[in-house]
């Protein structure tokens, strides 16, 4: 059985995504009307959204660890707002793959393949919860703009249902990034 350029069959093989072609997204943006451009493809769409479904599991990840980790005077808070996040990211790793497979795309099988697909995410190195925080709230933002770029993508693909949940995660993300801010925040 044939999708959309993958094939699917039961024997084992190395999840390879589609090549994404970040060019186009500008392109996109930025054309005159009369100008001739070639819109994303489906499989240009799902490579984008597998990729920013590896970020969210990351995200889920990291939001989890440091929901275990952080010790603070404001522990109970934190732990709680994490508690929400990496549920939340979960969720959000959930829909994000649904979409890939409305495109009639597969999904990498295991954790390798998530994290091939996984690009320009920062990980925690220390212990201490500002920092922790910190590296957290530049991940959420880079999601955050990634889905925003990406919403244009959905856009050009002719994608509306893609666009309109893009724009939820988009949400999200800035509204997770503000309670971060707020809470590193120091009052003089």
């Amino acid at each position: 059985m044939t999708y959309s350029g993958s094939s699917v069959d039961t024997g084992a093989r190395d999840y390879q995504p589609p090549a994404p072609v970040v060019e186009r997204v500008e392109t996109v943006i930025t054309r005159e009307p009369a100008e001739e451009i070639n819109l994303p493809s489906t499989e240009e769409l799902s490579s984008y959204l597998v990729a920013l479904a590896s970020f969210t599991h990351q995200l889920y990840t990291q939001s989890h660890l440091i929901h275990l980790n952080v010790e603070s005077p404001i522990f109970l808070s934190i732990h709680k707002f994490l508690k929400k996040e990496y549920e939340s990211h979960i969720e959000q790793f959930d829909s994000l793959a649904e979409y890939v497979r409305t495109l009639d795309y597969l999904m990498p099988m295991c954790a390798k393949g998530l994290q091939q697909a996984c690009k320009g995410f920062k990980h925690v190195k220390s212990y201490e919860m500002k920092e922790m925080l910190t590296t957290y709230l530049a991940n959420l933002q880079n999601a955050g703009n990634t889905a925003k770029e990406l919403t244009c993508v959905a856009r050009a693909a002719g994608a509306p249902d893609i666009e309109n949940y893009l724009a939820e995660y988009v949400g999200q993300c800035f509204k997770s990034a503000w309670f971060i801010k707020a809470t590193l925040r120091e009052h003089d």
